[in-house]
C-alpha cells in the first residue's frame, strides 16, 4: 500500500510540471505573435505611403497660344503740329469729321508774314529799278573807257586818262553785280517768307477722320524745340486699316512669327472676337522708365493687323490678343503640373551637363519611378511629350506638395482628383 501511494504522488507531480510548461509555451507564443504584429506595424509605418492623383498618358490636339495686351491703333495716324508760331484765327473741322486729302483744316494769323513778304517784294522792285540805272551807268562808263582806249592807242590821250576811265568802268561793273546780289537775297527771303506764309494754312495730308482736336480759335500755336514739344493741333487717322499694338514678353516673343493668326478681344465689345495676323515684330525691347531695373523682364512690340475691322473700333481702346504660335494634332501630352525638375543623382552628374533633369513619375505596381522626357509645344494646361513616354502609361499628376516629396520606389496611394 505504501508503494502505490508513492507512485501516485510522482505521477501527479509530473502532470503538474507539464501543465506549467504548456502554460509557459502558450504565453510565449502569444507574446511572439504580439511581437510579430508590432514589428509588422512598425515596418508598415516606416514605409510612408504618399497620396497622389494619377492619369494616363494620352494623345490630344494642342494649340500653343501667346497672350498679350495692348490697344487699338490705326495704321496711319498723323499728328498735325505747327511749323510756325501764330494765333489760330479759323478752324474748319471738328472732332469726328471725315476729311479727304487737301481739305482745309485750320488757319493761323498770317498778317506778320504777309507784311514781311510785301517788304521783300518791295525790296526786289526797288533793287530792280536801281539795277536798270546802274546798268545804264555801266554801259556809259564802258563806252567812255572804249573811247579812251582808242584815243590812247592813237596817242591822243595820256595813260592817266585811260586809267581813270578804266577805274570808273570797274566801279560801275561792281555796282551792277552788287545790285544783282541784293535782288537774289531779296528773292530768297521772299521765297522763305512765302513758305512760312503757306504754313499758316493747314490742309489734310491723308484721307481719314479727325480723331482728336486739341485747340480752339484764339489760341496761340507754339512750335517745338529740342527740349519742348510743339503744339499738336489735331490728329487725323485712317480708320480703314486698324491694328492692335501689344507687348509680348521676351520668353514668348521667340515663338511669334510674321503671318501667324490671332484672335483679338476688345474690352468695349466683349462678345466679339476680331481676326487678325501678325504683321510686325519689334527687333529690340521696349524702353521702360528709368525706375525699372535690368532684372525685370523685357517686352517686345508686336503689331497685329485686323481683318475687316468694325467701324465701331476707335483708336485707344484696350484689347487683348491670343496669337496662335503653334498647332499640333494627335500628339502625346501630359498635364504641365506633372512635370518635375530635380537634381541629377550623383552617379549621373557630369561637369559638362546640366545638374538638373526634367521628367515625370511613372507608376509601376503602386510605386513610382522617375522618367526623363523631351518636351514640345504647350497648349492650355497640357504639354507635348516628344520622347520618353508611351500612350497609356500612368503618371503622377499631383498634388504639388506630393510631387515634391516623391522619390524612386516610394509607395503611393491613388486618390480622386479634386475638382478645380
Amino acid at each position: 500500500m505504501r508503494v502505490k501511494i508513492g507512485r501516485d504522488t510522482t505521477m501527479a507531480e509530473n502532470r503538474g510540471f507539464f501543465r506549467r510548461k504548456k502554460r509557459t509555451l502558450i504565453v510565449l507564443g502569444i507574446v511572439l505573435v504580439i511581437a510579430l504584429i508590432i514589428l509588422f506595424n512598425l515596418r508598415t509605418r516606416r514605409e510612408k505611403t504618399v497620396k497622389v492623383t494619377i492619369e494616363k498618358v494620352k494623345t490630344s490636339d494642342l494649340v500653343s497660344i501667346v497672350s498679350a495686351s495692348g490697344e487699338i491703333k490705326p495704321k496711319k495716324n498723323v499728328n498735325i503740329s505747327a511749323h510756325v508760331p501764330g494765333r489760330i484765327i479759323k478752324i474748319g473741322v471738328k472732332e469726328g469729321d471725315v476729311v479727304k486729302a487737301g481739305d482745309f483744316l485750320l488757319k493761323l494769323d498770317a498778317t506778320q508774314y504777309e507784311a514781311v513778304a510785301e517788304g521783300n517784294r518791295a525790296a526786289i522792285r526797288s533793287n530792280r529799278a536801281q539795277l536798270i540805272q546802274e546798268e545804264a551807268r555801266l554801259q556809259r562808263d564802258k563806252n567812255a573807257y572804249d573811247r579812251q582806249k582808242r584815243l590812247y592807242d592813237e596817242q591822243l590821250v595820256s595813260k592817266d586818262q585811260l586809267e581813270m576811265a578804266k577805274a570808273q568802268y570797274d566801279v560801275s561793273n561792281a555796282q551792277v553785280r552788287a545790285i544783282k546780289s541784293l535782288i537774289q537775297q531779296a528773292e530768297a527771303s521772299l521765297k522763305s517768307t512765302l513758305d512760312t506764309l503757306n504754313k499758316t494754312t493747314f490742309v489734310s495730308p491723308i484721307d481719314g477722320m479727325i480723331t482728336s482736336l486739341r485747340v480752339e480759335e484764339g489760341e496761340v500755336a507754339i512750335i517745338g524745340t529740342m527740349n519742348n514739344p510743339g503744339t499738336v493741333l489735331m490728329t487725323i487717322a485712317d480708320l480703314s486699316v486698324m491694328e492692335v499694338e501689344v507687348e509680348v514678353d521676351e520668353t514668348d516673343v521667340v515663338g511669334v512669327q510674321l503671318g501667324q493668326t490671332a484672335n483679338v478681344r476688345v474690352d468695349a465689345f466683349p462678345d466679339i472676337v476680331f481676326k487678325g495676323k501678325v504683321t510686325e515684330i519689334g527687333s529690340s525691347a521696349l524702353q521702360k522708365t528709368a525706375a525699372t531695373t535690368t532684372q525685370e523682364s523685357k517686352d517686345f512690340k508686336v503689331i497685329i493687323t485686323l481683318e475687316n475691322p468694325s467701324q465701331k473700333l476707335k483708336p485707344g481702346l484696350s484689347a487683348s490678343a491670343d496669337i496662335v504660335a503653334a498647332e499640333k494634332k494627335g500628339v502625346l501630352s501630359v498635364p504641365i503640373a506633372s512635370l518635375v525638375v530635380r537634381e541629377k543623382p550623383e552617379a549621373d552628374k557630369d561637369k559638362k551637363d546640366a545638374k538638373e533633369e526634367e521628367g515625370v513619375y511613372l507608376v509601376e505596381n503602386s510605386r513610382v519611378k522617375f522618367q526623363m522626357v523631351a518636351k514640345g509645344i504647350t497648349g492650355g494646361m497640357n504639354i507635348e511629350v516628344v520622347s520618353g513616354l508611351k500612350e497609356g502609361q500612368e503618371i503622377v499628376t499631383g498634388p504639388y506638395n506630393a510631387l515634391r516629396e516623391l522619390k524612386d520606389g516610394i509607395l503611393i496611394k491613388s486618390e480622386e482628383k479634386k475638382a478645380q
